[in-house]
């Protein structure tokens, strides 16, 4: 059986969870007005007016004026929620299945493929558990502060929707969010193998240097974690786009009516918008949804590698308390 490698807590799976759950609140306390403004931006039907810059600086300058700047955080509950247990539900499933893959060992290297099914497999099981937040998140987003439609809190929604819709208005958009797992899978698949490069050219540094890998080393530059985030996530998001707008539309409750299924939303937004319909606020999600990720991959790569070391300085010291020698062939690789 392969060596397992130490863990801050219980499993390497639970620290990478926290890792991500810190990552996902960061993120969104950083970006969360842009997130408001994208999912505004999905919703609208009408023909977009002026330049990306224009549009994004203009429309939270009136939400500015018109709510304030709690306006601007309007629905942050549920975005904190969903994002940081999306995240921290994501890589605990995430990691354990590549542990299952890679035989036991949860940091051998594996094929594109077998990245892909991994990242697909955990992307969908998180999309199911969360989906009942995205709903609130975008009728949150979506409904006027003080309307008698709007919800108060995370749990108001929950409860609103439960009683007036039953489970099935708590689940709408499931299927399309589990297409949405393509995202993740194609997104994941890029950024392992080219994190798997940089570590690889990395321990040729050492090698060539005549230098050993430490605990500290197992870590690459940030700004090289957030060029990889960056690009992965721009080709996944350029062949997956659509979904996420035929989404929004579907879980808006002030336009059920005109878009009460997944094949009306799309019959609809294609014969009035035509094909630029199903791209509405892409420029406003590139700018969110780029430094975003690279935010929460950046925050999420530190905090793992602060377990790991900490976790890995722990084990050393006990190992030397109780003098044991540290196992043949002991070897320090990224997880």
């Amino acid at each position: 059986m392969a060596q397992q490698p130490p863990s801050f807590f219980p499993t390497t799976a639970l620290d990478h969870a926290a890792a991500g759950l810190g990552a996902g609140v960061v993120a969104v306390m950083c970006m969360h007005p842009l997130d408001l403004l994208k999912v505004k931006f999905q919703v609208e039907t009408g023909p977009a007016k002026g330049g990306i810059g224009k549009q994004i600086w203009y429309s939270l300058r009136d939400i500015q004026r018109q709510d304030g700047w709690k306006g601007l955080y309007r629905g942050i509950g549920p975005n904190i929620a969903g994002n940081a247990s999306s995240w921290g539900f994501y890589f605990l499933f995430y990691n354990m299945l590549k542990k299952r893959a890679g035989g036991g060992d949860p940091n051998a290297p594996l094929s594109a493929s077998s990245y892909l099914l991994c990242s697909a497999q955990a992307s969908a099981v998180t999309a199911i558990m969360t989906n009942p937040i995205w709903v609130v998140k975008v009728r949150m987003f979506t409904t006027k502060p003080g309307s008698s439609t709007a919800y108060r809190s995370l749990w108001h929604g929950l409860s609103s929707i439960y009683h007036s819709e039953g489970t099935a208005g708590l689940f709408r958009g499931t299927s399309l969010a589990l297409f949405g797992v393509s995202n993740g899978a194609i997104q994941f698949m890029a950024y392992e193998k080219m994190k798997k490069w940089g570590f690889d050219r990395k321990r040729k540094q050492f090698q060539h240097s005549g230098r050993t890998m430490t605990p500290a080393d197992d870590k690459l530059s940030n700004t090289s974690y957030t060029i990889m985030s960056g690009a992965s996530k721009l080709g996944a998001l350029s062949i997956t786009y659509p979904y996420q707008v035929i989404r929004s539309r579907l879980q808006n409750n002030a336009t059920t009516h005109l878009y009460p299924t997944i094949p009306a939303t799309i019959r609809r937004t294609w014969l009035e918008e035509g094909l630029r319909g199903f791209y509405r606020g892409l420029g406003t999600n590139l700018v969110r949804v780029l430094p975003g990720t690279c935010v929460t991959f950046v925050v999420y790569e530190n905090i793992a590698w602060l377990l790991r070391t900490t976790a890995s300085n722990r084990e050393e010291k006990r190992r030397e308390r109780l003098g044991i020698e540290p196992p043949a062939g002991d070897r320090r690789t990224n997880s």
